[in-house]
């Protein structure tokens, strides 16, 4: 059996080095799996010959933990894991999570807070030269001057803070061997500028081909138009056909210049990446603190795919693994399923295959391959191209091979089907088969909110496309003989969601008959288009303004009234009724949200919320108000804010 990369430097003697070629220090513990950036790339590295030693979760209190292996003789690769560090310890509303499940157990606390940073600062105590390469999803966004959610502010680029050398964003296969070969050959560090798909730092733009000068740190910094300007330049050079280097001024620190993106592996190459020598496990040392959760959720899943032409605002896929599809072919995915059948934990169901998005099997449009994507037009919004290739036959042969291997009794579709994309097939072969095949009585679809206006800015189709989608679904479950139900995804508080907005979602969920166990509100994560609207108040791309909801407690108004069930969120949805005078759904009909409260004076009851009583509801609030001179003050304040904006979500 194929043994795990060493961890301690008695492994690394054992397999006769004397020294790693590089040390990888990453944010999750150790799993050896092609479902985790490490396990990629460090067995990448080791079929072209590099020795490579793994140093997971290190104690960045200590200096000590980072020199297991002593200095490596080409570098240090350094990432947070497969998730941001930061995501990865806070909610939307900044509170810490309670597990990780990334870490041993699903402890927390195993990784700091900006994990790339830390790192590479701890690095930098012991190790003043040897160079240092950022790489995964938290460098990846943070790659360039970037809002920071957290510390709300715009921040550096991720390699001044970290004293780093180089960043290898994206996906990385084809960017870390062609920095290895560099340093190899005896390349200093600092010399490594026309590598594409990586960003690194320069005192001047003397050896740069034609970059694009983006603003200043100060100036994004300062001014938030000039930060929307420079993302839409940045967005606009996310294709690796048709991207120019990009330069970034710090002042007396130089600049940070980007590189255009890497290639799109071929399926050779990407049945190469997934053939390598995985033992797909977890590392032994975690046996008994209880395995690492993230891998039980996809041990029996295949990757099918990478990259989106889904283009949705809030995901930051199109700046991380760009918008062209790059596929495993089916034998090198049958090969895997099959393996899969010889494990003994293998109860016959492979749970998803898939991975962006499920049923994207070809890029949007041939001419993708050759001269890129769009860079001012979306593939699907906010309708799908006239070029676009529709075509879910070669998904649907796959699928079919896999239902046919021995040992497999269910093949299942969870990471998502795009149902746009599914409508605007004629063919309805694969809708048939996936509600025949693919689904466990639910299928988890995204329509994101009910309101054309929120789904402009959210990149979403308009509403009456996924209202085509469920009746469609349901044709095909009447006619294959099923009682299967599409459970959707929504979100509140995104960009462009007005009070009235959150309202009209509320009530359809109320016509759906279900109240959503988990709401999603929005979640400004560094280098989305939708964070720039975020911080900014303007879309990007066409320089419209947007309201966009940051107080608090309206944002908790917002998903209060997704939940309007719960008696907890009772007084927050009222107050959003009251808000956009819809108090016509404080009452006991079939469309009412939310009951009437029944108040005792003297004997006597009122009913409060009522549409006969509620004048007499309203005075009672606003006496209750005068009790509270700071809720009132922060009522006023959402008040405010909804008139101000009340007819278009915009200021």
């Amino acid at each position: 059996m194929q043994d795990f990369l060493p961890v301690t430097k008695k492994e690394m003697k054992q397999r006769g080095w004397e020294q790693v070629d590089f040390a990888y220090i990453t944010g999750d513990a150790y799993v050896d799996h092609p479902s985790f950036g490490t396990a990629i790339i460090s067995r990448l590295l080791e079929s072209r010959g590099y020795k490579v030693g793994i140093i997971p979760q290190p104690d960045w209190k200590k200096k000590e933990s980072i020199q297991v292996f002593g200095e490596p003789r080409l570098g240090f690769l350094v990432s947070a894991g497969n998730m941001d560090s930061m995501v990865n310890h806070y909610t939307v509303s900044k509170k810490h999570r309670q597990k990780d499940s990334y870490s041993p157990g699903g402890q927390m606390g195993l990784r700091p807070d900006r994990a790339v940073i830390v790192y590479s600062n701890l690095i930098r105590q012991t190790y003043k030269k040897t160079p240092i390469i950022l790489g995964g999803i938290e460098a990846s966004l943070r790659r360039l001057a970037h809002y920071d959610y957290w510390e709300n502010k715009v921040k550096h680029s991720v390699l001044i803070d970290s004293g780093a050398d180089m960043i290898s964003y994206g996906m990385g296969e084809h960017s870390i061997i062609e920095i290895a070969d560099a340093l190899a050959s005896g390349l200093p560090v600092e010399e490594l500028t026309y590598i594409a798909g990586t960003v690194f730092k320069c005192k001047d733009l003397s050896r740069v081909y034609e970059p694009i000068i983006l603003p200043s740190y100060e100036e994004v910094r300062e001014d938030k138009k000039t930060y929307a300007d420079s993302f839409a330049v940045q967005y606009q050079n996310t294709d690796p056909f048709s991207a120019r280097p990009m330069a970034e001024s710090y002042g007396t620190k130089g600049y940070i210049v980007q590189n255009p993106p890497a290639l799109p592996l071929t399926q050779g190459e990407m049945d190469d990446v997934y053939a390598m020598p995985y033992t797909e496990k977890v590392h032994p040392m975690y046996e008994k603190q209880g395995g690492i959760p993230a891998l039980e959720e996809i041990k029996f899943s295949l990757t099918s795919n990478r990259g989106c032409f889904g283009g949705c605002n809030f995901c930051a896929l199109t700046f991380h693994q760009g918008r062209i599809l790059q596929t495993r072919s089916h034998e090198s995915l049958i090969e895997e399923a099959t393996r899969m059948t010889k494990d003994p934990e293998f109860k016959g169901y492979i749970h998803d295959v898939g991975g962006p998005t499920a049923d994207f099997r070809q890029p949007s449009c041939q001419k993708q391959l050759t001269k890129g994507v769009c860079k001012n037009k979306q593939c699907l919004f906010p309708t799908p191209c006239k070029n676009l290739t529709v075509d879910h036959s070669d998904y649907v042969s796959l699928l079919r091979k896999l239902r046919k291997i021995p040992g497999v009794k269910k093949v299942f579709i969870r990471s998502g089907v795009r149902f746009d994309y599914v409508v605007a097939d004629r063919d309805k072969t694969f809708l048939r088969e996936l509600v025949e095949h693919h689904v466990s009585g639910q299928l988890r679809v995204a329509p994101e909110h009910v309101s054309d206006q929120v789904l402009k800015y959210m990149g979403k189709p308009a509403h009456s496309v996924y209202q085509q989608f469920l009746k469609e679904y349901d044709g095909a479950n009447k006619k294959t003989g099923k009682q299967q139900y599409a459970v959707p995804y929504f979100m509140s508080s995104h960009p462009g969601c007005t009070m009235k907005e959150a309202v009209k979602l509320a009530e359809y969920v109320r016509d759906l008959g279900f109240t959503p166990e988990q709401v999603q509100d929005f979640y400004p994560t560094p280098s989305t288009l939708s964070t720039c609207m975020y911080y900014t108040g303007i879309h990007p791309l066409t320089g419209e303004k947007v309201y966009v909801p940051k107080n608090p407690h309206e944002k908790a108004i917002q998903r209060a009234l997704m939940q309007y069930k719960n008696p907890a969120n009772r007084e927050l949805v009222l107050e959003g009724l009251k808000m956009t005078g819809r108090m016509d759904l404080v009452g006991y009909g079939p469309k009412c949200l939310i009951r009437p409260l029944r108040e005792n004076h003297g004997g006597k009851q009122h009913t409060q919320g009522s549409s006969r009583n509620a004048k007499n509801s309203r005075n009672s609030q606003n006496n209750k108000n005068n009790k509270n001179s700071s809720a009132s003050a922060k009522k006023s304040t959402i008040r405010n804010i909804h008139k101000k904006n009340s007819g278009g979500g915009r200021k």
